[in-house]
């Protein structure tokens, strides 16, 4: 990629640091903006420039935001007795795109993982510890990963909270509806088996 000029192989070095972007995929980008109309340019520079100034992170919950409590924590129809804690706020999206959550979240931040130097200071535990006043809130869902991390931290927060007064669910965990049980994984069907039920 020599021949191309320095602006470009900067850009597309920028591009290729992003997650999930390989050198073939940055360099189309890079080229795409290069030939793209100025006022696209410049929309994507100030949309990347307002994010950075303007997003922060909810007081409350710990997920993303433009003030200083978020959207969902700061609505009155949702319910602060019940909270959902997930490991980051893409898991947070996934739950509120499925409308099946009416309660408020707690976002860690990440997953215990000792192998990785993540202990539970590094997470947002002693936070979630702190929110946990049976006074205010009934039920905590666990709604970390199904992967070992996730159930590491799963039950470490179990463990710290089993004798606060609040409920703690984990979400359940299984095969996908319309999974074909020879393509899922064994760690899921394990979950799936101990998780059967009544029909």
């Amino acid at each position: 990629m020599t021949h191309y000029p320095d602006a470009i192989l900067k850009l597309i070095s920028s591009f290729s640091t992003l997650p999930g972007i390989g050198r073939k995929t940055a360099e189309r980008l890079a080229l795409h903006l290069l030939h793209a109309p100025d006022h696209e340019a410049s929309a994507l520079a100030a949309d990347i420039i307002e994010l950075k100034r303007s997003v922060r992170i909810c007081a409350t919950c710990f997920s993303l935001s433009d003030q200083e409590i978020c959207r969902i924590c700061a609505d009155p129809s949702r319910d602060p007795g019940v909270i959902c804690v997930v490991e980051n706020p893409a898991d947070l999206a996934a739950i509120e795109k499925s409308r099946s959550f009416t309660g408020c979240y707690h976002v860690l931040g990440g997953a215990l993982s000792p192998i990785d130097g993540i202990g539970p200071d590094d997470i947002r535990l002693k936070e979630l510890f702190n929110r946990a006043d049976p006074r205010k809130v009934r039920e905590i869902i666990i709604a970390t990963r199904t992967n070992v991390e996730g159930e590491a931290t799963a039950a470490y927060i179990h463990e710290r909270l089993k004798s606060r007064g609040v409920t703690l669910t984990r979400i359940a965990s299984g095969v996908p509806m319309g999974g074909d049980l020879q393509y899922v994984d064994p760690l899921t069907l394990q979950k799936a088996m101990e998780k059967r039920y009544d029909v």
